[in-house]
């Protein structure tokens, strides 16, 4: 049976599908896609934590489906910008699920994600899949994946 783990860049996600559609991502009918493919051996969202009500009931959502969700704090900038990047956190956790798993399937549209698909087909001989939003998903990274599947209207609520 096919091993799967899921690492979702939660802030990607919600950003490139409200920038582009102007809704939010399904990730209960994401869950449903997978669980067909084998076995998900690991899930993790990655997210922010912001400590307000929305971001607790669609943290406790993502719970309820079977993700477990890591939370980094929300930094606000004296300029204004803010700082909540799991770049790193989502690299370790994908290199230490590798080994034990067949597929890697990772919600981003980011390209710096790229090295690590290349890396683990490498090392581990690990397929990946990855769902972005096609207009804002880099071309790197869509070439780095075994397979690529833009997100549509069909996995949006």
């Amino acid at each position: 049976m096919n091993k799967i783990a899921v690492f979702v860049d939660v802030q990607n996600i919600y950003y490139t599908t409200r920038h582009t559609y102007g809704r939010q991502f399904n990730y209960r009918k994401l869950w449903n896609i997978i669980k067909n493919k084998g076995i998900i051996v690991t899930a993790n969202a990655y997210a922010i934590q912001r400590n307000d009500d929305q971001q607790l009931k669609f943290q406790n959502a993502l719970k309820h489906i079977g993700f477990n969700v890591k939370l980094k704090p929300y930094i606000q900038r004296s300029d204004g910008s803010a700082k909540g990047d799991w770049d790193v956190g989502i690299t370790i956790d994908v290199m230490q699920a590798a080994p034990k798993v067949d597929t890697v399937i990772l919600l981003s549209g980011d390209g710096d994600f790229d090295l690590l698909l290349q890396k683990i087909a490498t090392d581990y001989s690990v397929k990946s899949e990855v769902y972005g939003v096609q207009a804002l998903t880099a071309n790197s990274l869509i070439e780095s994946a075994t397979h690529y599947h833009p997100i549509k209207e069909d996995l949006l609520l």
